[in-house]
């Protein structure tokens, strides 16, 4: 089976399927090694059975999905697994979320941020942002979701909303689809999507 993969020159070249090899060089110039390290490696995979919070996650537009599952005792994030379905950033965020969240207090985990998640990560490219807005609101998610089965309340599913940040003199992107728009934007004609703040 002979499949085309663009170059570092970007002209399409033939490779046999059985020896095809990332090129590392253009890898490296996208993510770190730690990013790389996590995608490879990916830490706590897997499901918690009876789980004491669930928090699922999923952009329709690039086809990310992330489930993480919590084990808590006495208010403490004694374990953490995920459940991604998604591409190699997604995969390193839902990883690397793990390893920040394990360990910490509720109360703690909650000020995780998406952010945070990418500055552990080194960096994401701009085109893979959100998928580090996935990971965090999936926590936020399943520690919600622990704080209602420990109350008694039941919750109506919420629809995740994608927080809105850049620096004072970066460009401006959509958060769901990563398409450039301009200040006092609330509709991002891409995707079709209101914007919780104005651009």
């Amino acid at each position: 089976m002979i499949i085309l993969t663009p170059n570092l020159k970007n002209r399409w070249v033939s490779k046999k399927a059985t020896k095809i090899k990332v090129n590392q060089e253009e890898l490296s110039m996208m993510y770190s090694k730690t990013v790389m390290d996590h995608f490879r490696n990916p830490r706590n995979v897997g499901v918690i059975e009876n789980a004491n919070g669930v928090g699922e996650v999923g952009n329709p537009l690039c086809g990310d999905m992330m489930t993480i599952y919590l084990d808590i005792e006495n208010d403490v994030i004694r374990d953490i697994k995920f459940q991604t379905f998604g591409c190699g950033s997604a995969i390193a965020v839902s990883s690397m979320l793990t390893e920040i969240a394990m360990g910490k207090t509720i109360a703690e985990a909650k000020k995780i941020t998406n952010k945070d998640v990418a500055d552990a990560l080194e960096g994401l490219p701009k085109n893979k942002l959100h998928c580090s807005n996935l990971g965090a609101d999936a926590l936020h998610m399943a520690i919600q979701n622990y704080e209602d089965r420990k109350s008694g309340k039941l919750r109506e599913e919420s629809k995740r909303v994608e927080k809105h940040e850049h620096g004072p003199k970066e460009k401006c992107y959509c958060p769901y689809c990563d398409v450039e728009i301009k200040d006092g934007i609330t509709f991002c004609e891409a995707c079709q999507t209101d914007l919780q703040d104005a651009h």
